[in-house]
Protein backbone atom coordinates (compact mmCIF):
# COMPACT_ATOMS: atom_id res chain seq x y z
CA UNK A 1 0.00 0.00 0.00
CA UNK A 2 1.55 3.31 -0.91
CA UNK A 3 0.62 6.92 0.27
CA UNK A 4 0.61 10.09 -1.47
CA UNK A 5 1.86 13.53 -0.28
CA UNK A 6 -1.25 14.63 -2.22
CA UNK A 7 -4.62 15.57 -0.26
CA UNK A 8 -7.46 13.65 -1.26
CA UNK A 9 -9.76 15.12 -3.69
CA UNK A 10 -13.37 16.24 -2.68
CA UNK A 11 -15.71 15.25 -5.05
CA UNK A 12 -19.30 17.78 -5.41
CA UNK A 13 -21.32 15.05 -4.37
CA UNK A 14 -20.08 13.45 -1.28
CA UNK A 15 -22.07 13.83 1.61
CA UNK A 16 -19.35 15.00 4.42
CA UNK A 17 -17.56 18.19 4.29
CA UNK A 18 -13.83 19.15 2.42
CA UNK A 19 -10.73 19.76 4.99
CA UNK A 20 -9.69 23.27 4.85
CA UNK A 21 -6.57 24.05 3.24
CA UNK A 22 -4.09 24.71 5.92
CA UNK A 23 -2.71 28.28 6.04
CA UNK A 24 0.89 28.19 5.73
CA UNK A 25 2.18 31.47 7.34
CA UNK A 26 4.48 34.02 5.56
CA UNK A 27 7.36 35.43 7.65
CA UNK A 28 10.04 38.21 7.07
CA UNK A 29 13.37 38.43 8.48
CA UNK A 30 13.82 40.36 11.55
CA UNK A 31 10.37 39.38 12.76
CA UNK A 32 9.74 38.01 16.61
CA UNK A 33 8.21 34.37 16.80
CA UNK A 34 7.29 31.32 19.30
CA UNK A 35 7.78 28.38 18.99
CA UNK A 36 6.69 25.30 21.48
CA UNK A 37 9.86 23.71 21.78
CA UNK A 38 12.26 26.32 21.57
CA UNK A 39 10.64 29.16 23.12
CA UNK A 40 10.72 33.05 21.33
CA UNK A 41 13.12 34.00 18.68
CA UNK A 42 13.94 35.95 15.51
CA UNK A 43 13.91 35.41 12.33
CA UNK A 44 17.49 35.43 10.82
CA UNK A 45 16.89 34.08 6.98
CA UNK A 46 13.51 32.79 5.43
CA UNK A 47 13.81 30.59 2.13
CA UNK A 48 10.81 28.95 0.09
CA UNK A 49 10.81 25.83 2.10
CA UNK A 50 11.78 26.91 5.79
CA UNK A 51 13.12 29.94 7.86
CA UNK A 52 15.80 29.86 9.74
CA UNK A 53 15.44 31.22 13.75
CA UNK A 54 17.91 32.29 16.08
CA UNK A 55 16.51 31.26 19.52
CA UNK A 56 19.17 32.01 21.36
CA UNK A 57 21.99 30.41 21.64
CA UNK A 58 20.29 27.85 19.16
CA UNK A 59 20.11 28.88 15.74
CA UNK A 60 17.29 26.32 14.11
CA UNK A 61 16.42 25.48 10.79
CA UNK A 62 12.64 25.22 10.43
CA UNK A 63 11.03 23.39 7.97
CA UNK A 64 7.33 24.13 6.19
CA UNK A 65 4.62 24.12 7.07
CA UNK A 66 5.67 25.75 10.65
CA UNK A 67 2.64 23.36 12.61
CA UNK A 68 4.28 24.73 16.12
CA UNK A 69 6.02 28.05 15.00
CA UNK A 70 4.03 31.45 15.72
CA UNK A 71 4.35 35.01 14.99
CA UNK A 72 4.16 37.66 18.29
Amino acid sequence: MSTSSRPRRHLATSPFRAEPEPVVLQFESGELVSHDSYGMGRVVAVEPAAVTVDFSPKIVRIPRPFPRLAKL
